[in-house]
């Protein structure tokens, strides 16, 4: 009791976090109309209220696993009948009766979700500098995303400028300016001037004058003292503006002083308070709650330092302009924000219930974030419509849906906040929701503004939920498995089909390997023209690289196109990855688990010694991938199989992850912190969670890695 009094405020029947108490009386609340008390109540009666429901649809997710369980131990042996096994999951009420067809209804949805396709960005709301980075990620430099990667070459980077590197991207650049914005008689390549002349572009070569063969594309123009200084192009809704600058070292010699493209990239980020950060008690909670305040107030910053100078980060003013007929236009200088909450499985001890037991913490984070967001309704800097965009992951079907519309109601009632003002993204990543998306979508067609394919948690929950099926094909091969193609289909067929089109986002996964620009731009390309009007990029670079493809591929008009065309495969969504017979060989089983060990490791070492939620980490080759809680969920859950399986023993589980610790660690040999595993394995946390996320992988809760990580970076951290 005397550490409840320590830490914990009494307030009503809930204990509440001295710092979180704090916050939310001297930051959170300061110059709004909503008083503490108000707040305070208002999420007492929420949380009681939901307590019990909220139990339920956990307890629910449980059942229907047991009974898939129960089902595939039944069949064992037999051929499987995909008939009876869909017969079976409408029994069991996990499969919904069809739906009859609706047009969703949202109203107040910003033109950067409904009307203008680009890249999304996603960064953890732990990282101030990273959350700075990734809102002003809006425009980008085109000369700079395309010197600084592979995208055109490999050739080594060091301080000095490479004068051949840099014709590469100024040619680069000109026929990316005649592919987008093509002249009547002429290229990019061959303009020698370049003028504005009564708000007018002009063109000449060589004296002859020369038009864009759509005037239309020409937007304005922005000007010092006289002196040009950018002129604003348009396509397919996103802006290009060419930087004027003759003084510029990449404008020597260019006859019209052309030293860059800047682009407008990341349109929309999901600033993350899920997978991508560690947030395990009030310290944590508090540090990203108090960040997006600051992006909701407009007064964040961040002072660091790097390659020994001192920088100091904030967010962007808007960007102005002259337009074609002599007026003022300004264009937003940051991308549109939204915020992923987590999902109804976790509990934050950040308050306690009367009986000391932690609240769900997915009901915290709407509160939070959307009192944030009231210091942006009134200066509507982020939100120009007045709404509050909030992702919700991890949810299991249409009545989880249902429960997330029920958080935000009772968060608009006592935010004093008209009925749908909160708005949902649905992340598609769990069979269940995959398997019942148009009704998912029905229940909160008023308030809708987002899909989005997940794959890695959708192949991670697909290994959970099929655990008893047999053993999962190799990792790699996934990707190539019937299911994959029925599910990304069937994403962009039901968000057509329910009236996405120029009102939500129909979105697409996340490109992982930050350093394969030049792979990314030949691959990424496939999600606008599969119909997804926004897809994830790992960093403002490659979102200023995949805006490219948004000038390539009118995504409106593919979706008029494909609209009738796709058909909804329920059969293929309900394939099972699976391998009757596997003939692997020694070294087949040993790569695969070197790989997975590996992988786990290199992110889990990071996360319970360092709380670091998402971070590029080297896989097996040395190649740097982005990971998550995600990924760590398809790695940790297609072990766990193939021991249940025999494909694997515990025993060479157990010797390769001291392999592969070693690994590890020695990747990590330049980070003064960093603990080493293989020191102690007995003693490492961090090891430690690795294997219990292994071995006790088949019975964690939908095979989500949070509690084992939680518990241990608690541990960790006191």
């Amino acid at each position: 009791m005397d550490k409840i009094k320590n830490k914990y405020k009494s307030v009503g029947r809930l204990f509440v976090s001295k710092n979180l108490y704090n916050f939310v009386l001297n930051e959170l609340l300061r110059k709004t109309k909503i008083k503490p008390k108000q707040f305070w109540s208002g999420l007492e009666k929420t949380l009681y209220n939901l307590r019990e429901k909220n139990e339920n649809l956990i307890k629910i997710r449980k059942d229907l696993q047991n009974s898939i369980n129960w089902w595939h131990l039944r069949n064992k042996g037999k051929k499987f009948n995909l008939n009876k096994y869909k017969k079976f999951l409408v029994e069991i009420g996990y499969l919904k009766k069809k739906t009859t067809n609706f047009k969703i209804q949202t109203k107040n949805v910003d033109d950067e979700i409904a009307r203008i396709p680009g890249p999304q960005l996603v960064v953890p709301v732990s990282n101030a500098r990273y959350a700075l980075n990734a809102a002003n990620a809006r425009w980008g430099s085109l000369y700079d995303a395309l010197y600084g990667t592979d995208a055109i070459g490999s050739e080594k980077l060091d301080n000095r400028y490479n004068p051949v590197r840099g014709g590469k991207v100024i040619r680069y650049c000109r026929e990316f300016l005649d592919e987008i914005f093509p002249l009547k008689n002429g290229s990019w390549k061959k303009v020698n001037t370049l003028k504005i002349i009564a708000n007018k572009l002009v063109l000449k070569i060589d004296n002859k004058n020369i038009k864009l063969k759509n005037i239309k594309q020409y937007k304005g123009h922005r000007s010092d003292k006289k002196k040009l200084k950018g002129v604003l192009l348009v396509n397919n809704n996103l802006h290009v503006e060419l930087i004027i600058n003759p003084y510029a070292f990449s404008a020597n010699n260019d006859p019209i002083g052309l030293s860059d493209l800047v682009i407008e990239s990341a349109v929309s980020t999901i600033i993350d308070h899920e997978d991508s950060v560690a947030a395990v008690d009030a310290e944590d909670k508090v540090l990203g709650y108090r960040n997006w305040l600051g992006l909701m107030k407009g007064d964040l910053k961040v002072k660091f330092e790097k390659l020994g100078k001192k920088y100091e980060r904030f967010l962007n003013s808007d960007r102005n302009y002259i337009s074609s007929n002599g007026k003022n236009l300004r264009l937003h200088g940051r991308a549109l924000l939204l915020n992923r909450n987590v999902g109804h499985l976790m509990k934050t001890p950040a308050i306690l219930f009367s009986d000391k037991s932690p609240i769900p913490e997915g009901i915290l984070d709407a509160f939070m974030t959307s009192a944030a967001c009231l210091h942006d309704l009134n200066r509507k800097k982020n939100s120009r419509t007045g709404s509050i965009y909030i992702v919700k992951p991890k949810m299991h079907g249409p009545d989880e849906v249902s429960f997330a519309d029920e958080i935000f109601s009772k968060v608009e009632d006592v935010l004093n906040l008209k009925r749908n003002t909160v708005k949902i993204g649905i992340m598609d990543e769990e069979r269940r929701t995959s398997s019942n998306l148009k009704e998912c979508i029905k229940r909160v067609k008023k308030r809708v503004v987002f899909i989005n394919t997940g794959f890695l948690d959708r192949t991670g929950d697909e290994m959970h939920t099929s655990m008893e099926a047999g053993p999962m094909m190799k990792k790699g091969d996934m990707k190539n498995s019937k299911w994959i193609k029925a599910y990304e289909n069937n994403n962009v067929k039901i968000g057509l089909e329910c009236g996405f089109s120029g009102k939500a986002q129909i979105g697409k996964g996340m490109w992982a390997a930050p350093d394969k620009m030049q792979n990314m731009l030949v691959q990424k390309i496939n999600h606008p023209k599969s119909g997804a009007n926004c897809a994830w990029t790992p960093s403002p670079t490659a979102a200023t690289l995949h805006a490219m493809h948004y000038h390539k591929i009118n995504v409106f008009d593919v979706q008029k196109k494909i609209k009738n065309k796709i058909k909804f495969d329920l059969n293929g969504l309900l394939s099972i990855p699976i391998i009757q017979n596997p003939i692997w060989n020694v070294d087949d089983i040993r790569n695969e688990l070197e790989n997975n060990c590996q992988g786990i490791l290199g992110y889990v070492v990071r996360w319970i010694d360092s709380g670091v939620g998402c971070s590029k980490v080297p896989d097996i080759n040395n190649i740097g991938l982005m990971e998550d809680r995600a990924t760590l969920r398809i790695s940790s859950q297609h072990i766990s199989n193939w021991l249940h399986h025999n494909i694997c023993t515990t025993f060479q589980v157990l010797e390769t992850l001291k392999k592969m610790a070693k690994i590890v660690d020695d990747q990590n040999k330049n980070d003064s912190n960093y603990e080493k595993m293989s020191k102690n394995f007995e003693k490492s946390i961090a090891f430690k969670t690795a294997c219990d996320l292994i071995f006790k992988g088949k019975d964690q809760p939908s095979g989500y890695t949070e509690p084992l990580l939680h518990y241990n970076r608690y541990l960790k951290k006191n």
